[in-house]
């Protein structure tokens, strides 16, 4: 089953562009994918599903901020309705993508921010908002939420630390594509862990984690010489931080260092200066615990940190 997903991040202050990120979409085949049923019990503690598709979405999404010890995202109207809003232009259109054509059918704004502004979020001086958008045959809010967890380029902004409140929309093409839209906004920049804080994930200790990533089908492609690849490793601080990496590595316990490609925002931009990610090039072993080292600063505090993790 393919599946296309894409991100977008935004932060402002006083109006002027502070950073941009995310930019890409990403998806994988059925094979890469757990259905609902292997999501949850790799996460037995994890929401009920209600079977709506954006309310498990962004339930999902909170059950892993909550996890790593950030935020729970307040949901509100106006943001739900600027997502549902999009998705349902996507439904209409049979498309996905962050801009809209004041043309086509069901238009609600040409942006994200004129998606928000046009459903009623008063946005002040000092705000960030982001998006992440999927499009796949599988209605399962989880599986979209993890999917796009898994995605790199889709996690820097589902676990930017900084946002207070969420949207999500969702609508299905009959016997076709559901359309999953998030919405990620703040009114604040003072709001999330604070100067030279961060969280890392897979978090420590965490059990069933996904083995592999499709990484052709996230788009700009965050491995450009490979397809099926490791699942991506990343730390994130406040989006008004900025991360350094001097080393950053994996392993499968007792066995050597993996061979991995680094996205730090110096090298790569499409990673924000507030994160940063390893992505094995080859996938992950079944069932094995792996050993994650980090070094470098956040906000220009020395940071050293080792975790592990294990694999579906």
């Amino acid at each position: 089953m393919e599946r296309h997903s894409r991100s977008a991040l935004l932060a402002l202050i006083a109006a002027l562009a502070l950073a941009a990120c995310g930019g890409g979409g990403g998806g994988s085949s059925s094979e890469s994918r757990p259905e609902t049923a292997s999501v949850v019990a790799a996460a037995p503690t994890g929401p009920a599903a209600t079977g709506n598709t954006a309310t498990d979405g962004v339930n999902w999404f909170n059950f892993r901020r909550q996890q790593l010890g950030l935020r729970v995202l307040t949901r509100t109207a106006a943001a739900d309705a600027a997502a549902q809003g999009h998705s349902e232009y996507e439904k209409l259109n049979d498309v996905i993508t962050h801009e809209q054509d004041p043309d086509a059918p069901g238009f609600t704004g040409v942006d994200v921010r004129d998606r928000l502004v046009a459903a009623g979020y008063q946005l002040v001086t000092r705000y960030a908002y982001g998006e992440v958008l999927s499009a796949t045959g599988d209605p399962s809010g989880f599986n979209a939420a993890e999917d796009l967890i898994g995605a790199i380029y889709h996690r820097f902004v589902i676990f930017d630390p900084i946002f207070e409140q969420v949207g999500g929309g969702a609508a299905t093409v009959p016997r076709g594509a559901t359309y999953f839209s998030a919405n990620f906004v703040t009114q604040r920049l003072d709001s999330g862990l604070g100067k030279g804080r961060y969280v890392v994930y897979p978090f420590d200790n965490q059990q069933g984690v996904q083995r592999n990533f499709f990484s052709d089908h996230e788009v700009p492609d965050p491995v450009p010489s490979r397809d099926e690849v490791g699942y991506p490793v990343s730390i994130h601080a406040d989006i008004t931080s900025t991360v350094e990496v001097q080393s950053f590595t994996i392993r499968p316990r007792g066995g050597g260092q993996l061979q991995v490609r680094l996205l730090q925002s110096t090298a790569d931009p499409l990673t924000p200066s507030s994160a940063a990610a390893i992505i094995p090039l080859e996938p992950l072993r079944p069932t094995t615990v792996y050993d994650v080292q980090f070094s470098g600063a956040v906000d220009g505090v020395p940071v050293s940190r080792n975790w592990s993790f294990t694999t579906q």
